[in-house]
């Protein structure tokens, strides 16, 4: 039996049901809940032409059970979690037996797809680790990104910080002197080399960096003050969910400072710098923020130069604030965070390559 957790006109559901009910539409379906993905990923894990699979989306996306949202030259599609549609497409699913054959395979394939973009990602990142300063010159000056930063995050002083995505430690820098304690956190290893040895040259001996998952934090809940994502989420599949676990750890009143370009149409970028996404809208960092309970307080955008025909690139700033507890007082100072022990080490699962 399926519980049904919504609430649809009955033309409505019958036409949702109608366009579920396909052997195809329905193993679609099962890869949408899990993640996005595009028309071309969709034609790999299901080895079907590109016709047939944009008709299957066509007829999803038209009875409300999946959502389209275009990035530069492609298409990704979901299943929300926000619409009545949704729900019911997750109603379905759940329904499906994980242990039918076609689904598992779908699932295997769908993984090894993931799986080779991180590769791809981490290769870029390895080669081009001690450039990865000059790469970013792409968009507005750095000195101007930075100065936003900091005003946007304000003076602290804050008890952890934790920059997710360290890459080359530059953050750790940039915000040297407003926290008690600080860890940047990175999956590739030459990119953490190389940001040990810029610390250990600079004497902060208050910021270390380590080996992370981004996706599944080490920390515990409401144990971090302060957390930046720069230039991150334009690299990864699932960037929701890294949201969602930066929000679990942030403390009552803490921030979370998001920097990424606004939507472009610079289709280079895939190949040359490895990026899965052409920039992050505001209606999406608004949804993550909801969705993972955090008050949306600033959003800014930066705009290239006027006339410099090499930044061709908006970059925005979000924060997001947890709210505080009733009846709690802000935790800002490193005495009162400092003191609070570390959450056993859990499994780790790859993630994409952060900057």
């Amino acid at each position: 039996m399926i519980a049904l957790n919504t609430t649809l006109s009955a033309t409505d559901l019958v036409a949702a049901l109608k366009a579920a009910a396909e052997p195809t539409r329905l193993r679609i379906l099962m890869l949408l809940s899990q993640g996005e993905l595009s028309v071309k990923d969709l034609t790999v894990v299901l080895g079907q032409s590109q016709p047939r699979i944009s008709r299957h989306l066509k007829l999803l996306a038209d009875a409300g059970l999946i959502e389209r949202f275009r990035d530069g030259s492609w298409a990704y599609f979901h299943v929300s979690e926000r619409t009545e549609g949704g729900r019911l497409a997750r109603s379905l699913v759940a329904a499906v037996d994980p242990l039918d054959s076609a689904i598992g395979r779908d699932g295997v394939r769908a993984q090894a797809l993931k799986r080779d973009r991180a590769a791809a990602a981490q290769d870029y990142f390895r080669d081009h680790a001690r450039e990865w300063d000059r790469i970013r010159a792409l968009y507005v000056a750095e000195g101007d990104v930075e100065n936003a930063m900091l005003d946007a995050m304000g003076p602290g002083p804050f008890g952890l910080f934790l920059d997710l995505g360290t890459g080359t430690g530059r953050i750790l820098e940039l915000f040297a002197g407003r926290y008690a304690r600080a860890v940047g956190l990175d999956v590739n290893q030459s990119m953490l080399a190389y940001a040990r040895n810029k610390l250990s040259a600079a004497g902060l001996e208050t910021a270390q960096v380590r080996h992370g998952d981004l996706y599944t934090l080490a920390l515990q809940d409401n144990s971090v003050d302060a957390i930046v994502m720069h230039q991150v989420l334009h690299y990864l599949t699932e960037p929701a969910h890294a949201v969602r676990e930066a929000a679990r750890v942030l403390a009552p009143g803490g921030r979370l400072l998001i920097v990424d370009f606004a939507p472009h149409d610079v289709e280079a970028l895939r190949e040359a710098q490895a990026h899965t996404r052409l920039g992050i809208s505001n209606e999406h960092v608004a949804e993550w923020f909801a969705d993972a309970g955090l008050n949306m307080v600033l959003h800014r955008d930066l705009q290239p130069a006027s006339g410099d025909r090499e930044q061709k690139l908006t970059v925005s700033l979000w924060i997001g604030e947890q709210p505080q507890r009733t009846g709690e007082q802000p935790q800002r100072t490193g005495e009162q965070t400092s003191q609070q022990q570390p959450a056993p080490r859990r499994a780790r699962a790859q993630f994409e390559r952060t900057p």
